[in-house]
């Protein structure tokens, strides 16, 4: 009998919910209980620590899509207190789905391991962050997943060489991503995923893939060629003001995402027998010999 491994999908609300708690609770049930997600994620950042000055004070590089006068105001007025984020845990948790977040620095790291949910982000923007990493090889215990996005050959054997070297390698889930929003088909470069199979799946948990792609075609390949783990972006409305809505899938597009990666994952198998039963009905009917 054949036991293909059910693929995870994992909405990414990140920052869509524009800064208001109670759009990232009517998402979180969304995603949930109509999308059928089995993770949603957002995102923590301590701005001061991320950010030069000089960066924090700037103006936004597209101001129709900014929450603030600067990028240091934008970037606030979307950002969710620790406390907040236990908020949301507990609101996954009452919806039935697995509450998770990206953290971009060290600080957010440290917070959110704080409230241990299951499995922490990492991006492709800070996948070499090494004492960030160093904080989650040491101070969590649950899944830690991480995209390699805009990373060189060299910087991914280097990431997965340090959470080996901290015994935690069987923790990691790695991405397969390309870091654009939203992504062309012919820079999606779907068998990196190969690669990284190739490469990695013997030393790591699990191979994903993080697309900022339109629609969801891309996604069932990405499935075919061994993907485990599915991330895509998510929100209530691809008009709304934010950089990330037009690379999001809405509701609709996201529950047939679910809908297709689990119904599809049942067809990559093998006969169990060189005639099934449903062909047996139609050989006795059919079949000249």
């Amino acid at each position: 009998m054949n036991t293909p491994i059910q693929p995870k999908l994992i909405a990414e609300i990140g920052c869509n919910h524009r800064g208001d708690l109670e759009t990232a609770f009517e998402m979180i049930r969304v995603a949930a209980q109509f999308c059928k997600a089995d993770v949603v994620k957002f995102q923590k950042r301590n701005n001061r620590e991320l950010l030069t000055p000089e960066e924090y004070d700037a103006p936004h590089p597209n101001p129709a899509n900014a929450y603030g006068p600067t990028y240091g105001a934008h970037r606030e007025a979307l950002e969710f207190t620790a406390d907040q984020h236990r908020q949301l845990k507990e609101c996954c948790e009452e919806w039935g789905t697995v509450y998770s977040t990206s953290v971009w620095d060290v600080t957010s790291a440290r917070e959110i391991a704080a409230i241990n949910p299951a499995l922490i982000k990492v991006p492709s923007a800070c996948n070499l962050n090494f004492e960030m990493l160093g904080v989650l090889a040491t101070d969590y215990a649950g899944e830690i997943h991480l995209s390699f996005g805009m990373t060189s050959h060299e910087e991914e054997e280097k990431v997965v060489a340090f959470f080996e070297s901290k015994g935690r390698a069987k923790d990691l889930v790695i991405y397969s991503c390309t870091s654009g929003y939203p992504v062309a088909f012919e820079d999606i470069c779907l068998f990196e995923i190969t690669r990284l199979k190739e490469r990695f799946a013997s030393r790591v948990k699990a191979i994903g893939f993080s697309g900022h792609h339109l629609g969801i075609a891309a996604d069932i390949a990405a499935l075919a060629l061994g993907a485990e783990w599915f991330e895509r972006h998510f929100t209530l409305d691809r008009t709304w003001k934010g950089t990330d809505h037009a690379a999001s899938l809405e509701p609709d597009g996201l529950r047939k995402l679910v809908r297709d990666l689990r119904n599809v994952n049942k067809s990559l198998a093998y006969k169990n027998e060189e005639i099934l039963p449903v062909e047996a009905v139609q050989r006795k009917k059919l079949k000249r010999v």
